[in-house]
């Protein structure tokens, strides 16, 4: 009796991660673009032996490719077997490849093989993909903290978020600032693919019925691209947005950027150096070679401030909320956002 694996459609697998493991069965090269998060990647090939099985199945057919895939894969089987019983759960254990085709059923049957029950997910990983777009893509209530550069927003939302608000850090998911500044301290960003795979488990995780906070960001994040679906729900949320003096920006500015080598601000201050014009780029860059950093920071503030305002011009009048407040402390600048927000419901 040939072997037939129990398939799952996407919203059903998804549910089951709470309690089973998770095995990302396709190569290297596709788990590190973008995964279910927390899976576990168990190739059943490496990233040359995918290429070259592809390679055959399109010049020689399905037959001489499977045959080439069994003589490449069989001298691993123990190993990822092995691999496999390490990370199943109660003896089940997810499974998943590109379409839920053969790469999933083949690492299906040798998990069977140990006396694992492997649960595949049906279409695989472009059917999760399909699935969390059409999700990310639907209607929730969101509310957008705005506010200029060195306002404390991420602050603030962390404080919102230990306040009991909803609350989703897409610069925390990005690994990025948001700004030509934002790379400096952070991990390497993932692909915009995984930040959408992970966007989706944080919204997950939210209630329906209560907002969501989100921090006012453009389409990308550093080298991360929002999903349009979801940028478009973001760009018709309403805005409360923070008004502060560049003086009261300036001493948390200060003590942040100070923290890293001044080799690292001047090769961000050159990434903007077209938008600043040469001469403030060269101010900036003395100034900083001085260290003056009251001075550079004000000149790129100049630009990003101006920058963001033109921003909030283009949306619609009656879409943000300005809030002037003269203080950077994030629980007073809080209790003055969710005030504003109440209004909006």
């Amino acid at each position: 009796m040939a072997f037939s694996p129990n398939k799952l459609p996407a919203d059903e697998f998804l549910q089951l991660r709470a309690s089973l493991p998770v095995a990302d069965v396709r190569s290297p090269c596709e788990y590190a673009v973008g995964h279910v998060p927390g899976a576990v990647n168990i190739p059943l090939f490496d990233d040359s032996q995918r290429a070259e099985v592809g390679t055959i199945y399109k010049r020689e057919g399905n037959a001489t490719a499977v045959i080439r895939g069994i003589d490449l894969a069989a001298p691993q089987m123990s190993g990822k077997l092995k691999s496999g019983l390490e990370l199943a759960a109660g003896g089940r254990l997810l499974v998943y490849c590109w379409r839920g085709g053969m790469r999933s059923e083949a690492m299906a049957w040798l998990f069977s093989l140990g006396g694992i029950e492997p649960l595949v997910l049906r279409g695989g990983y472009k059917a999760f993909r399909n699935h969390i777009l059409g999700d990310l893509g639907r209607e929730r209530k969101y509310v957008i903290l705005g506010g200029l550069t060195g306002s404390g927003k991420t602050g603030i939302l962390r404080y919102m978020k230990s306040a009991g608000e909803q609350v989703t850090d897409l610069e925390g998911l990005a690994s990025h600032r948001g700004s030509a500044f934002g790379a400096l301290g952070q991990a390497p960003q993932p692909a915009s693919e995984h930040f959408a795979n992970l966007l989706y488990d944080d919204l997950s995780a939210h209630r329906a019925e209560s907002p969501v906070w989100l921090e006012d960001e453009s389409r990308n994040i550093g080298t991360v691209f929002m999903p349009d679906c979801f940028f478009e729900r973001m760009q018709s949320a309403p805005v409360i947005a923070l008004m502060m003096s560049i003086e009261t920006r300036m001493p948390r500015l200060v003590r942040e950027y100070t923290s890293f080598p001044v080799e690292e601000i001047m090769a961000s201050v050159m990434k903007i150096s077209k938008r600043l014009g040469g001469d403030r780029t060269r101010e900036a860059l003395d100034a900083l070679k001085c260290g003056d950093y009251p001075t550079a920071i004000r000149i790129t503030l100049e630009y990003y401030d101006k920058s963001y305002h033109y921003g909030l011009s283009k949306r619609p009048r009656d879409q943000v909320i300005y809030i002037n407040t003269e203080t950077d402390d994030e629980a007073v600048n809080a209790a003055l956002a969710m005030e504003a927000a109440e209004g909006l419901t």
